[in-house]
């Protein structure tokens, strides 16, 4: 879906006012807010991979536990209250 923001020059206008009002129907047409949707736009990631990550945290925040119980790791202070 394409839309042309269009303006053409009245008679005794400013190019200023031209371009103001061109900048007007731009924003009135979304045309930015569009365009920075798509550039920042990330593929939503399949459940395998999902698990596949969550797994490894859990691992990985096992592994800390444990190291933390021996005594070869020293536990971070938490910062600020987590929500649950």
């Amino acid at each position: 879906m394409s839309v042309n923001a269009e303006v053409h020059k009245n008679d005794g206008e400013t190019t200023i006012n031209l371009i103001r009002r061109f900048s007007k129907r731009v924003q009135g047409a979304q045309v930015i807010s569009r365009m920075r949707g798509r550039r920042y736009h990330a593929r939503v990631k399949s459940r395998m991979v999902t698990r596949k990550q969550t797994l490894k945290v859990i691992k990985r925040r096992e592994n800390v536990q444990e190291l933390i119980k021996l005594g070869k790791m020293i536990e971070k202070p938490t910062r600020g209250a987590r929500r649950k």
